[in-house]
């Protein structure tokens, strides 16, 4: 059961956004009555939280296989950043819901659920920081605090990919060259000068 209030979230969210979702429509969607999703879920933002995991869970399989992809480490940290990218724009509600639409959350313990480290979207985050990490012992890049330089690529790589989701009509032109550029750009400022 669930699986099926999932499921029905989820196409709730593809098919018509984030405020159209609310536990009533779930429950219509897999006809039981409201109560019984609350025997799985606390409340809308407990099963969004729940979404969004799945989410993160999707991102971080297509990002764990980068090190047996690219040996190197400067290509798998590009690689990477285009995959997120290319992971957002494929899916822009879920992308929406769990980076970008705010979810109102003043519960601690919702907080502290998105921030912990076994939590899949801190997950994510690891693995750039690891192609980071890989990147400065492997001297590819200059010698940078780790986690400052894995939050600045990430807030450019969410940056384009939020904009190219919610501006999508805008001119972009050759919008692949665009992310291209902005990852070459922001991966040049990490080399060491010569």
């Amino acid at each position: 059961m669930r699986q099926q209030i999932l499921d029905a979230a989820r196409d709730i969210l593809v098919k018509d956004g984030v405020g159209a979702l609310s536990m009533r429509k779930v429950a219509e969607r897999i006809e039981y009555s409201p109560t019984a999703i609350y025997l799985h879920f606390e409340d809308k933002q407990d099963l969004l939280f729940q979404l969004c995991e799945e989410t993160f869970a999707r991102l971080v399989r297509e990002l764990e296989t980068l090190p047996t992809e690219y040996k190197d480490p400067l290509v798998r940290l590009r690689r990477g950043l285009e995959r997120y990218v290319q992971f957002g724009l494929t899916h822009p509600q879920h992308y929406l819901t769990s980076f970008v639409i705010p979810n109102d959350v003043d519960d601690d313990a919702m907080v502290t659920k998105h921030q912990a480290p076994e939590s899949n979207g801190m997950r994510a985050l690891g693995i750039l920081r690891e192609a980071v990490a890989d990147c400065v012992r492997h001297k590819r890049i200059k010698a940078v605090d780790v986690d400052v330089a894995t939050r600045a690529l990430w807030a450019g790589v969410h940056g384009i990919t939020s904009l190219l989701i919610v501006f999508h009509t805008f001119p972009w032109g050759d919008r692949d060259a665009v992310v291209s550029q902005l990852i070459q750009a922001m991966v040049d400022g990490l080399k060491k000068r010569t």
